[in-house]
């Protein structure tokens, strides 16, 4: 009898430990779940409008956040590429809440799948093309028609974005095309994922030229000019932004007003951006 009871007090002590540390983890894993919800939700309130911005406003957006920053007190966060990757990207669902494209074409493909937002596209920038060189080189060319860009490049090679899908690629394309000389610099050619890209070829020396934007060379003391492309031998070079349709985030309107707010301007301005819109 003593054993029986014995055992049924065992068994009841078992059961109750069980009950309780059940009890117990699901208090706590409640807690956990709270937890999160809570911390969730306030980053989510206070989350940095998400921009996605053509590799070539690395310079002059990093410089805009830090004075949004100091003047709002608020952050943003900024990822930048060539503007076909972003915009593929936006497509496929990533979350931005701004894009800033380095062309007309690749916002015009968001906006012709309605994922930019109605009546908040402008077009803000513009820009020139020019031929650049590392800077303890020495050579100048007129860019003209029939210029021996191949010719003066020797076995060296010629840097510049995607000519197929990167803005400043296909700029640099067409203004070569114009000029009766990309059959002879295409061999040449070392194409980039973006802009920045083919720039880091010229400062570091594993190219001889690079064809790139007047903001990127301006950006990089590690290379200087050795020529321009006329504006009549390439497309108008225009950076349009807007706000991605999908965007839920406050403040992402008010990122997109200072862009043209005097602080920012000023910015752009100095980083040699021509300003198309206030």
């Amino acid at each position: 009898m003593e054993l029986t009871t014995n055992a049924s007090r065992a068994g009841l002590i078992e059961t109750t430990r069980r009950l309780l540390g059940g009890l117990a983890f699901g208090l706590a894993t409640g807690a956990v779940i709270f937890t999160r919800s809570v911390v969730g939700g306030a980053d989510a309130a206070a989350a940095a409008p998400v921009v996605f911005a053509a590799a070539s406003m690395k310079t002059a957006l990093d410089a805009v956040a830090a004075a949004w920053k100091a003047d709002t007190g608020k952050t943003v966060s900024i990822s930048y590429a060539s503007s076909a990757t972003l915009a593929k990207q936006i497509e496929q669902g990533a979350p931005a809440d701004i894009f800033i494209s380095a062309d007309l074409k690749w916002m015009d493909y968001l906006e012709k799948s309605k994922l930019i937002r109605a009546g908040t596209r402008r077009n803000l920038f513009g820009n020139k093309l020019v031929l650049i060189e590392p800077s303890d080189a020495d050579v100048k060319l007129e860019v003209a028609k029939g210029f021996d860009l191949a010719g003066a490049a020797g076995d060296g090679k010629i840097a510049m974005c995607a000519i197929d899908s990167c803005p400043a690629g296909i700029y640099a394309k067409e203004a070569l095309e114009s000029l009766g000389v990309f059959a002879s610099v295409e061999p040449k050619l070392a194409q980039a994922d973006n802009v920045r890209n083919a720039l880091n070829l010229v400062s570091r020396g594993e190219a001889k030229f690079g064809i790139v934007y007047a903001t990127d060379a301006k950006a990089d003391p590690k290379v200087k000019l050795a020529g321009t492309f006329p504006a009549s031998s390439h497309s108008p070079i225009v950076y349009p932004v807007a706000l991605v349709a999908a965007s839920a985030n406050p403040d992402a309107a008010l990122y997109l007003a200072y862009l043209t707010s005097q602080a920012a301007t000023k910015i752009f301005l100095e980083q040699g951006f021509e300003i198309l819109s206030k």
